[in-house]
């Protein structure tokens, strides 16, 4: 269980959550500890650049799309990390807000 399964299983019974991430891998699109409100993927397509809450392997992030290809996305942070590649159905939530 990671720190956002509860939030995870909130977006896949269609509600919309929020939440304050902790970390500085996002600095410069949100900073640790901002208030981020993030809502069900839905049938929107992602696209490149949105922020999205995912699993890359086991592991949860508040991350950029950096590419789509067919059904998977790559994941990485803001500082041109990449976590890696991940279906497109571990994409759980898209990021709609950020408050201080």
């Amino acid at each position: 269980m990671g720190w956002a399964t509860d939030h995870i299983r909130r977006l896949l019974n269609g509600e919309t959550v929020s939440f304050r991430p902790r970390g500085n891998s996002m600095s410069g699109r949100v900073e640790s500890g901002q208030l981020c409100t993030v809502e069900p993927i839905g049938e929107t397509p992602i696209k490149v650049g949105e922020i999205v809450l995912c699993k890359v392997g086991g592991d949860q992030y508040l991350h950029l799309v950096k590419a789509v290809q067919g059904n998977r996305v790559q994941i990485g942070n803001n500082h041109n990390h990449i976590n890696g590649w991940t279906p497109i159905t571990k994409v759980f939530g898209r990021l709609i807000k950020v408050a201080p």
